[in-house]
């Protein structure tokens, strides 16, 4: 469970009698308070809309080809070992610049 933070900021939100008398009703039937209701259902609301474009809900079929894909690996072809070499050798090249130019400093 996430440590309790001080409570510092204020929103405010003006609303019809009819929606207060509602807020109050639905809180006291979750057993808290009108402002505790509102944050909490916000703060799920909330939550749910930003996780929403972060999830991603493929078919069993499909996760089954991806976890397939991942547990048995291809073998990498010509094209992609060639890119790995010239990766390496760029990678070898950068690091050995860097040393150079740390040691002469």
């Amino acid at each position: 469970m996430a440590a309790r933070q001080t409570k510092t900021e204020r929103v405010q939100v003006r609303i019809d009698p009819v929606a207060k008398h509602m807020l109050k009703r639905a809180a006291a039937l979750a057993n808290t308070t009108a402002s505790g209701f509102v944050v909490n259902n916000a703060l799920e609301a909330a939550d749910r809309l930003i996780s929403q474009p972060e999830r991603l809900a493929i078919s069993q079929r499909d996760w089954n080809r991806f976890f397939d894909a991942l547990v048995n690996p291809l073998k990498p072809n010509a094209a992609l070992r060639r890119a790995f070499m010239a990766h390496k050798r760029l990678v070898t090249k950068t690091v050995g610049n860097s040393l150079q130019t740390s040691s002469s400093a």
